[in-house]
Parts: C-alpha cells; structure tokens; sequence
C-alpha cells in the first residue's frame, strides 16, 4: 500500500512538474512545457482555427493565440493588442481573419505574428515564438513581458 501512495504522489509531482501554470480555453489542444523556461505547443494540434491559450503568472492570467495561417505558417500573439487591451475583449477568428472583440478591426491570418506592422493602433500583439522539432516554442520571459496587456 505504502509503494502505491508513493508511486501516486511520484506521478502528481511528475505531473507538477509537467505542466506548470498552461491551461487552454476554446479549442482543447494541449499546451506543456519544454522546460522551466519554455512552453511547447505540439506543431500537429496547431490547425486553421485559432486555438486560444491561458498562461497564470502571478495571478494574472496572460492569454495569446496560435493557428495555421492559410499559406501553412504557425502564427502564434498575444490575445490583446497595445490600444484596445483595457477593455479585455480580446480577438475571434473570422473565416482567414482574426477580428479584435472590441473595435471591430480585422488582420489577416497571414500577416499575424510580427511586430506591429502599422505602428500604433490595433494589432494582435506580437509574442515570439519558434519551432523546435515537432513543437511551436514560446519563452515564459516573452509571455512574462506582455504581461502588462492583462
């Protein structure tokens, strides 16, 4: 009995250890960490509709996005841009165009997940991202640092 009760915590912890502060709304891929200073998103589960994604950080929950742009890229960005994120509204997708919840602007799926390129006003918010191996890598200082949207 006492080798199972250690065998259960021992898979708790694993799991812990695992899958720290990564939760998902929306659609239900499965987020985990590559290590203690990165997130993966499994490249596979990353389709052409948008997939949103929680990170807890301090008590704040930092939100961003990933989906497959229709020229087969992986866009990944903050749900919230540098003017509109005090409304908290956050983007949906529409059809090949993520929407902004709140001012109603539209960008093209093919053109998310670069900096600003209009510089100022409404955009996804640009959160770095890379693939390694069979994952889209997110860094926790890059989600850390957008944290001031939220």
């Amino acid at each position: 009995m006492k080798l199972v009760k250690a065998l259960i915590a021992l898979g708790i912890l694993f799991g812990i250890i695992l899958f720290p502060g990564c939760s998902t709304t929306g659609n239900t891929s499965k987020t985990n960490s590559v290590n203690f200073e990165q997130i993966g998103i499994t490249i596979p589960e990353i389709t052409e509709t948008a997939t949103f994604y929680k990170y807890e950080s301090n008590g704040k929950t930092i939100s961003f996005f990933a989906v497959k742009s229709f020229d087969g890229k992986i866009k990944v960005a903050f749900n919230a841009c540098d003017v509109c994120y005090p409304e908290k509204k956050g983007y949906r997708q529409e059809g090949n165009y993520m929407v902004c919840n709140y001012c109603g602007l539209k960008f093209s799926i093919n053109g998310i997940g670069t900096e600003n390129k209009f510089g100022g006003g409404c955009w996804p918010g640009y959160l770095p991202s890379q693939a390694i191996g069979n994952k889209i890598v997110i860094e926790k200082s890059d989600l850390e640092g957008g944290k001031w949207r939220f």
